[in-house]
């Protein structure tokens, strides 16, 4: 498959379209309580995603956008922020908009990614107040991952655009050991690390709605292991090791 690109066919909809959402969360926006909007479709097919089903685009959105707004408002002074994830939030032509009037509300905004639209990511950073991006994996081992050739120098011109923005982000790996070897893990950090990155978590795979049953069979406790996390760790200012 080749890499994905821009075009006016893919991203007709009119209204941000919404896969689901979480009213209330203490755990997708660092230090904060917020709701998650689930933007539906992704052009990467990752074997350990726990979000599958979001992974198409439909022809008619499962959520009605002014239905969400409508529930956002509702959250006015119960939440500090609004998530969006996904899927991919940034395939969606209609999430500058979307962005915007959920500011309008007076909420802070976060936003989940993997970079695989680093021009759009680059047209929504000014309205964002944090980033988590995730970086699937070595430059080598980034096409085995994601199902799509080239999807790493996506990636990296997103890891960029967000280290140029100086909005508020964490990098990181989801890891499992039928994916990722230790040096690979180590690569990937080693490089990150030399492009400027301070925060940065590894994220242990869990089962969780993921699809590929060679993932959820094979054993991955205690992966990856305390020596390899002490040299990744050493690597940044700030450090995470967790569950995804």
């Amino acid at each position: 498959m080749s890499a994905p690109t821009l075009t006016s066919a893919a991203f007709s909809a009119k209204q941000l379209k919404v896969g689901g959402v979480t009213p209330f969360s203490a755990t997708d926006y660092p230090g904060k309580l917020a709701a998650v909007v689930f933007v539906q479709g992704c052009p990467w097919r990752c074997g350990y995603c726990h979000n599958p089903h979001l992974q198409a685009r439909t022809d008619s959105s499962p959520l009605d956008w002014q239905q969400v707004l409508k529930l956002l408002k509702r959250r006015i002074g119960l939440i500090d922020a609004v998530v969006f994830s996904g899927g991919e939030p940034t395939m969606d032509a209609a999430l500058e908009d979307a962005l915007r009037e959920v500011r309008a509300l007076g909420f802070g905004i976060g936003l989940h990614t993997a970079g695989a639209y680093p021009r759009r990511l680059n047209e929504v950073l000014p309205l964002v107040d944090w980033v988590g991006i995730d970086i699937k994996a070595s430059v080598q081992a980034y096409d085995g991952i994601t199902g799509i050739s080239d999807s790493a120098r996506h990636a990296l011109a997103s890891a960029q655009a967000v280290l140029s923005s100086g909005v508020a982000h964490e990098f990181r790996t989801t890891v499992h050991p039928a994916l990722h070897t230790p040096n690979d893990i180590l690569t990937l950090a080693q490089t990150l690390s030399a492009m400027g990155v301070r925060n940065y978590a590894l994220q242990r795979f869990r089962s969780t709605g993921c699809a590929d049953a060679d993932l959820t069979t094979t054993a991955n406790v205690g992966y990856p292991g305390a020596e390899l996390v002490a040299q990744v760790s050493a690597l940044f200012t700030e450090f995470n090791l967790r569950d995804a």
